[in-house]
């Protein structure tokens, strides 16, 4: 009785798409996409988040099939650098992971996030579902109140999601010296200071 679902599970894995409520209800596990910039940052911004299983750093919303980072890196795929993060709902909240992203990124900045420009750098939100698309549009207008400023962070729906390289895969973890010295030089923390006062996660 089990098996479609599982089938589901592994296909909405794949396509970096979400779980309907029953399915999540039943596997334990959704799925969300998120666009930040870098994706060494995004996915170690939600690593640690409660609730979270696992987070893939990848590409999104292009016409490439399995692109490289190379090819990504021209611009010219239309992906997008993102993370797929695998979450229980019974433990953290679409809502939840929403908010730890906005938290993480500069919401203002076109085809650029900190020091890295380029269109692979757009900040996007994946939605797998309606009730995705409402709550992400929900959170993004509420952003733009709080900051009164227009947010640049685009809804867009999922599309196919592409691992990246192994190298890069959980890369703060493994590259701690490279990867801070890329962080403070790129000046994420002190932009998302000056954007967020002390909700940034200034840590990550």
């Amino acid at each position: 009785m089990r098996r479609p679902a599982l089938a589901s599970l592994a296909l909405s894995l794949l396509l970096g798409t979400s779980f309907t409520p029953a399915l999540a209800a039943e596997t334990g596990r959704a799925v969300a996409v998120f666009a930040g910039g870098c994706f060494w940052s995004m996915q170690h911004a939600f690593d640690d988040v409660p609730g979270v299983i696992e987070t893939t750093a990848g590409y999104s919303g292009g016409t490439v099939a399995n692109p490289s980072y190379e090819q990504v890196s021209t611009g010219n795929t239309g992906h997008l650098e993102s993370v797929k993060v695998v979450y229980d709902p019974a433990k953290v909240s679409y809502g939840g992971l929403l908010d730890v992203y906005w938290h993480s990124i500069d919401p203002m900045a076109v085809n650029a996030q900190f020091c890295d420009h380029g269109t692979e750098y757009q900040s996007a939100i994946f939605t797998g579902s309606p009730e995705e698309a409402k709550t992400a549009q929900a959170s993004k207008a509420e952003v733009a109140k709080e900051l009164g400023q227009k947010v640049a962070t685009e809804i867009r729906p999922a599309q196919a999601f592409y691992p990246a390289e192994p190298y890069h895969q959980h890369f703060a973890t493994k590259n701690p010296l490279r990867y801070q010295a890329y962080r403070i030089g790129c000046g994420r923390d002190a932009r998302t200071a000056q954007i967020w006062g002390d909700k940034a996660p200034a840590h990550r």
